[in-house]
Order: structure tokens, then C-alpha cells, then sequence
């Protein structure tokens, strides 16, 4: 049937609008159902501990419920992947950091790009490592402990669980000409268990371990911050001992690239209103992580943060030649 021009042009001139009509209706109204967060490491670490501390408050900000699914696999990778491919309807976020959107780019071959695939939502904590050790370590502070590792080459061994342990571990190695083996893990609760059980020697890992370092289960012996941690005073920092071991990372809310700005704009006043709850910030003070100011809670920050990184630490990564086997 042969439409009258008029009308085709009726029926044409709606096609045209109906995307962006689509668009600006979903954004609109979102969110409609519930929203899945993904964290791309096993149950039990800190990403998905902050994950699970920041979904209730959302919940109540946003009007439904945040749904945390754990994608590990491939230090961070397979989950990251994951939030690369979904749909930008703001339905599938990812509770990402530093490993999985800078340094993962340096050393790995993605079917992604770490800084381009994604649209930054919200910066949440900076993430410094400290360098634990099971109990039963003789050594009882940094030195001592660098000074074993040296007379006992390669007989020790060090969980790696991402790719900034990894780079963390790798300082450690070059700045005090030590070597040890490294022992892959999934996730950080996983490697935590057998640094407690004495299956591994050393861990570089986040300050949501502290407790264990103070209950005697392990030991803590300086952290990669550039000063004291906050919320642990009494461990030195590495350049306090004379090596320039300094790495912070951060944790930050993803969302796929193309996600619409007012949805970023109200994951981001969800996400922002939850840091302010005394009660979120509680939690996190309890897992070891400080947030950052509300200033720094934006998307630019984030995207900022990513960019700063990957200009340091590539080319660090290349120096270092650090390779994953």
C-alpha cells in the first residue's frame, strides 16, 4: 500500500524522534526495576564488603534494590568485561577500582578499553596496601623482615590477588633485591585464609585486614600510603624505611560507556548521599578505608583519577617489566 506523502512524512519524522524520545523517557523514569552491581572479585573481600555497605542506602536514595553479583575471575577482568558489554540503561554498574580500570590496561590484552568503555559514576576511597605476613614470621619489623628474605631467596611466598598487588609486590622486590614466588588468587578472602593458616608468607593487601593484624592472626609491617593511615597510626609507611614504595589506588562506581548523563547524575546523588550516612561511614572506617570529600565524589573526579594514573603507573609497569604469566 502506497502511504500519501504527508502521512509518510508523519511516520517518518516519528521514527527519527523515537530514539531520542526513548532516551530521555528512560532516564526519566529510571530506575523501574532493580539495578545489578557487579564486583568483579569473590564474596568476602573488600570490594564486595564496600559494595554491600554502599547497596542499602542506595536502595533507599534510588527506590529499588541493588542486586551485588560476584564475577571474579582473571584478577578483576571477567567482571570488568562483563559491565563492558551491558546495555548503557543504567541497570548494570560495577564496583571497580584502580586494578581492574588503570593498571589491568598496562598488563593485560582486553577485549575492552580500561579508560574508554566506561562511564565514570562516583569516586568512593582511596585503597593503600599493606604488607602483611603470617604470624609465625620471625622477622618482627620491616627490615628484619627484608633481611630474612635475603638470606632465605626464593623460599618465601606472596599471594597476589590484582594487579596493583601485583605492581605493589614488584616495587617490593626491586627496591629491596629480594625474590619469592608469587601465588595466584581469585580473591583477597581467599588469600587472607591461607596467609592465616601460614600457606603463604606474605600479602600485599588492603587495610580491611588490620583486624586480623591486631588480634595477632597475621602481621602487618608498613603500608604503600604517602603518609600514616588515618585509621592505623602505629604502622609505618615505606618511606619511612627509606624506599619509595608509595601506592594508593582508589574505588570508584562504573557504569557502560554511553549511559545516559541524567542517569549518571542520579547514581552519582544516590551514591554521594549514602557516603554522607554516619552510619556508611562507620562501616568503611571499620573495614580500614577512609572516603573521600564530597568534591571528590564526582564522575570528572573519576574520570581525572583514571587519567593521572595511567599516565604514572604504564609507563612504571613497562619499566618494571612486570608480565603476567
Amino acid at each position: 500500500m502506497k502511504l500519501p506523502r504527508r502521512t509518510f512524512l508523519k511516520f517518518a519524522g516519528a521514527a527519527v524522534a523515537t530514539p531520542a524520545f526513548s532516551k530521555i523517557a528512560t532516564a526519566g523514569t529510571y530506575p523501574s526495576r532493580p539495578i545489578t552491581m557487579i564486583v568483579p572479585y569473590p564474596a568476602g573481600g573488600p570490594t564486595d564488603a564496600i559494595a554491600r555497605v554502599l547497596a542499602e542506602p542506595m536502595k533507599g536514595s534510588l527506590g529499588q534494590p541493588i542486586l551485588i553479583e560476584n564475577v571474579s575471575g582473571a584478577e578483576g577482568n571477567i567482571g570488568t568485561g562483563r559491565v563492558a558489554r551491558a546495555r548503557p540503561d543504567g541497570y548494570t554498574i560495577e564496583l571497580g577500582a584502580s586494578a581492574t580500570h588503570v593498571l589491568a590496561g598496562a598488563l593485560y590484552s582486553l577485549p575492552y578499553e580500561v579508560l574508554n568503555d566506561f562511564a565514570p559514576v562516583a569516586l568512593l576511597a582511596p585503597t593503600p596496601f599493606v604488607l602483611f605476613a603470617r604470624k609465625t614470621m620471625p622477622a618482627k619489623n620491616l627490615n628484619e623482615l627484608i633481611a630474612w628474605l635475603k638470606a632465605n631467596p626464593n623460599k618465601a611466598s606472596a599471594g597476589i590477588v590484582s594487579t596493583a598487588g601485583r605492581l605493589a609486590t614488584a616495587f617490593f622486590q626491586k627496591e629491596t633485591g629480594t625474590q619469592f614466588t608469587l601465588v595466584p588468587y581469585r580473591g583477597v578472602a581467599p588469600a587472607i585464609q591461607d596467609l592465616v593458616s601460614g600457606q603463604i608468607d606474605l600479602l600485599f593487601s588492603s587495610p580491611d585486614a588490620l583486624p586480623l593484624a591486631r588480634a595477632g592472626s597475621i602481621q602487618a609491617y608498613a603500608a604503600t600510603s604517602d603518609a600514616r593511615l588515618a585509621l592505623a597510626p602505629d604502622i609505618p609507611i615505606f618511606g619511612e624505611m627509606g624506599l619509595p614504595i608509595a601506592y594508593a589506588g582508589f574505588y570508584g562506581l562504573f557504569a557502560p560507556r554511553g549511559t545516559p548523563k541524567q542517569i549518571i547524575d542520579r547514581l552519582n546523588t544516590a551514591t554521594a548521599e549514602a557516603l554522607a550516612d554516619p552510619v556508611v561511614q562507620s562501616r568503611f572506617a571499620g573495614l580500614g578505608f577512609e572516603i573521600y570529600p564530597r568534591e571528590q565524589q564526582t564522575p570528572e573526579a573519576l574520570g581525572e583519577m583514571q587519567k593521572a594514573m595511567i599516565e604514572k603507573w604504564w609507563p612504571a609497569i613497562r619499566e618494571l617489566g612486570i608480565k603476567v604469566e
